[in-house]
């Protein structure tokens, strides 16, 4: 699976935005793994809506904790591939370590249900049934009598 993302933000109160895609390899979409999701280290955002945040307020306000995090989740295996944004918290710094590592964790967990899948591999089993040798004397037994018959009739 291939993820790219990149961080935008304005200057001035505005919030970055996280925009992301996620591609599966032709070889892990032929495998039909269900998609796994996880729940990142991305917070989510009081006011999510709005495109800014102010001082002192939301996430810039000095005693904010986040409570609910964000839910990644790989594509489906019939589509393939899957993108979003996020808005992401304000921050002076302008780094956001978190994104990376909840994308490691996705991959990683998905990586793993990859190798069990691969680790199935295909089969196939062909069968073959005949007249058994017991119903084979029965019914020569009773076709050889009736033939007789027939020829004295």
């Amino acid at each position: 699976m291939k993820i790219s993302w990149e961080i935008k933000k304005k200057r001035g109160n505005y919030r970055p935005v996280l925009t992301y895609t996620m591609t599966l390899e032709s070889f892990e979409k032929s495998l039909a793994i269900h998609a796994v999701s996880v729940k990142s280290f991305i917070p989510r955002l009081p006011r999510p809506h709005e495109n800014f945040c102010l001082p002192g307020e939301n996430e810039r306000h000095p005693h904010w904790i986040p409570k609910r995090f964000h839910i990644f989740q790989v594509p489906y295996f019939k589509a393939g591939e899957t993108s979003g944004f996020i808005r992401l918290p304000y921050r002076e710094s302008g780094k956001y370590p978190e994104v990376e590592t909840s994308f490691r964790q996705l991959r990683d967990t998905y990586e793993e249900k990859v190798c069990e899948a691969y680790g199935q591999g295909p089969f196939e089993n062909r069968g073959n049934l005949d007249i058994s040798a017991e119903t084979r004397e029965h019914v020569a037994a009773k076709v050889t009598a009736n033939r007789l018959l027939a020829i004295f009739n």
